[in-house]
């Protein structure tokens, strides 16, 4: 649909690689890593530079955004058409910790090329990813001979989302009427594998809790007083026990609530994927797959609300014997939730099974560490039709479809900007995010370049949001 031809995109890109890849061997070269307190001033660094390369790249808004923790970017492109669909990328420019010790063939922040990967810490997670919108909207500017994109272009890109994006919420509120927006791309994402391009239509929500149990007031004999008073360890593990029922659903009432159920032709997009469950049980260490009653392993870890016991303890943990009833017991749970289900009604669901499930003389308090929400974004979305569309013709094969089990930022941009959230990236497992020798393969990258060069123009040409 998009007139933007794919000879000069491609045309444009070859003679541009080179210094486009120059530029992010630079920028992998600053240790961004937010999770360390004596990285701070390489995280403002690290924001300052792009800020300038954005400027550079032709933003003609292009701005170092403080929050009460490390800086985020923010760069805005006027379409110069009040028609036009505005659109807001995410990404992050921190990155995890990484030492050459830690079993990197090479230093990680010394960016070298093997093979046609590229080998740093945060290539693929995620400066590459971000990267790639600098030479995209170039390429798409050369191609249609357009000065500005066909839509109206933002990015956010913050400093602290691998340390779980803890002031993230509180600037996109801040700065709600500066983000908003008809769609979000998210380009902290991957895809199925090289040869199975894929498009990640929506990932799971998150809460999770530790309920702490509270019997005697010390421990005691367990001759004397076992048996006549409760005890929380046992307590403990009879919630465990009881939080799924014998389809291993999850037993708590009410949490199901509202969860939009897959479609039929959902169901056939997950199956047609080359999915091999033995290299997936491999990856996850495991040695069989167990869930949900009737659901295969992708609609569980996909589409599937789940339950899980993350610790359970309490008690005597040394060696050899000690026969007591303890006082207290403590259990952690988390909750992925999916679309449909609201993180709030979750949380009073558990807080009243727990409550429920108690004998008196067992005291409890509940905490809850907040909420991630689920995102989920329509197959027939015509905004993530054009980004199906971008994809396909940048890798010229079928674009198939795909869900993140774990969960994310990208809700807190819908939840406030209410719009849909939509994802490109090019990124495959064996890139080994948050892994040593962390790595991109250079022409999935330029693939992504191609595909959001060719994004902006179909997103203007098929969708006029109200």
């Amino acid at each position: 649909m998009s007139t933007t031809p794919d000879n000069a995109v491609r045309a444009y890109l070859a003679d541009h690689r080179d210094a486009f890849l120059a530029d992010l061997v630079q920028w992998l070269r600053i240790p961004s890593v937010s999770a360390d307190p004596g990285r701070t001033e390489d995280v403002r660094r690290s924001a300052d530079w792009l800020a300038a390369k954005l400027a550079e790249t032709g933003f003609p808004v292009a701005e170092v955004w403080e929050t009460e923790g490390l800086p985020a970017v923010f760069a805005e492109w006027p379409s110069g058409d009040p028609t036009a669909p505005t659109v807001l990328v995410y990404g992050h420019h921190d990155v995890q910790p990484a030492a050459r010790e830690d079993g990197w063939h090479t230093d990680p922040f010394e960016p070298v090329t093997v093979g046609g990967r590229l080998y740093a810490r945060g290539a693929a997670d995620d400066k590459g990813q971000v990267f790639f919108h600098t030479l995209g909207v170039r390429a798409h500017l050369a191609a249609t001979g357009r000065t500005a994109p066909a839509v109206n272009l933002k990015l956010l890109i913050e400093g602290e989302e691998e340390s779980g994006s803890p002031n993230l919420p509180a600037l996109v509120t801040a700065r709600a009427d500066r983000l908003a927006c008809d769609a979000v791309i998210v380009s902290d994402t991957g895809m199925w594998a090289e040869d199975t391009p894929t498009v990640c239509t929506g990932m799971r929500g998150l809460t999770d809790c530790q309920i702490d149990l509270y019997g005697p007031d010390q421990d005691i004999h367990s001759g004397s007083f076992g048996g006549a008073v409760p005890n929380p360890a046992t307590e403990a593990a009879r919630l465990a026990a009881a939080l799924h029922d014998a389809d291993r659903r999850v037993a708590i009432p009410g949490f199901y609530d509202g969860v939009i159920e897959l479609t039929d032709r959902e169901r056939e997009l997950f199956a047609e994927l080359p999915f091999d469950e033995d290299r997936w049980l491999a990856t996850a260490h495991s040695h069989a797959t167990l869930g949900e009653r009737g659901t295969t392993t992708l609609e569980r870890i996909w589409a599937r609300p789940a339950a899980e016991v993350n610790g359970i303890g309490g008690g005597y943990q040394g060696p050899g014997s000690k026969t007591i009833v303890p006082a207290a017991a403590q259990l952690k749970l988390s909750f992925r939730l999916v679309a449909g289900q609201d993180a709030e009604a979750v949380q009073q669901a558990v807080r009243d099974w727990v409550a429920d499930r108690l004998p008196v003389g067992i005291r409890h308090e509940i905490t809850f560490w907040g909420a991630t929400r689920p995102c989920l974004t329509p197959l027939d979305h015509p905004a993530l039709q054009s980004v199906t569309r971008a994809m396909g013709r940048a890798f010229e094969t079928e674009i198939r479809y795909t869900r993140e089990g774990g969960s994310g930022p990208a809700a807190d941009l819908q939840d406030v900007l209410g719009v849909p959230v939509l994802f490109l990236g090019i990124s495959v497992p064996s890139d080994g995010w948050h892994a040593p020798n962390e790595k991109v393969e250079l022409d999935l990258l330029m693939k992504g370049v191609e595909a959001t060069a060719y994004l902006w123009g179909d997103l203007a040409d098929a969708w006029r949001p109200s």
